[in-house]
């Protein structure tokens, strides 16, 4: 079963793949991100390695279109936000991780709403870390 959230940010504060990679630095869970990535251009599973071994989700990016009135908790705090990156992931615990990881960074340090869709919730940037870290211990 696949679970997913989506990371809603401002066009310009999409990060190229190396700012990205300085933040998920930052949560010391030795995570690299492949050299595939590429800020709104990546659509499908981006490969990534976790503890030097292989990980990775689904990222797509595309227009926010009519999310916000979809979604009653979104749409308050949606703001300019223009840009959706879909992200994506199995069960396989290295996924949830870079998930994690990923959308962490995002909210962190781009300015990123995290959202649920199943649930119409939003996701601060530490629960997100949290899991992440979580997740790395079970590893």
């Amino acid at each position: 079963m696949a679970r997913a959230r989506t990371a809603y940010l401002n066009r310009a504060d999409v990060p190229d793949r190396a700012a990205l990679q300085a933040a998920l630095d930052a949560f010391k869970l030795k995570l690299v991100l492949d050299d595939g990535y590429v800020p709104l251009e990546t659509s499908g599973y981006l490969p990534c390695t976790l503890h030097g071994e292989d990980a990775g989700f689904t990222l797509r990016f595309r227009d926010v279109g009519e999310d916000g009135g979809k979604y009653p908790a979104l749409a308050p705090v949606l703001g300019a936000r223009d840009v959706a990156a879909d992200i994506k992931w199995t069960r396989d615990i290295r996924e949830e991780v870079s998930a994690m990881a990923v959308l962490a960074a995002l909210a962190g340090a781009f300015g990123a709403v995290v959202h649920d869709p199943e649930k119409d919730a939003l996701i601060e940037a530490k629960k997100l870390l949290s899991r992440a870290k979580e997740g790395a211990e079970e590893l």
